[in-house]
């Protein structure tokens, strides 16, 4: 037996099940993912630990540093 699925037949589907739709625009509507529109430093940590970016960045000068006072500290 063949089934005819029309547009109507479409529309009509759509129509039922707009209900299950609702998570589909959850996922749409997310945060920011632009690093300028981060305001919040805690958000900006959070994103570059995310990203595996060090942030702030930290000149050599100061890694150096750092690194000697770690290794002072033990």
């Amino acid at each position: 037996m063949e089934t005819t699925r029309s547009r109507d037949w479409r529309m009509a589907q759509k129509q039922r099940n707009k209900s299950r739709d609702v998570h589909t625009a959850l996922l749409r509507f997310r945060r920011e993912k632009n690093w300028k529109h981060l305001y919040l430093r805690s958000e900006k940590l959070l994103r570059a630990a995310q990203l595996g970016m060090e942030y702030p960045r930290k000149t050599r000068r100061q890694l150096a540093h750092q690194g000697m006072e770690e290794l002072l500290s033990n």
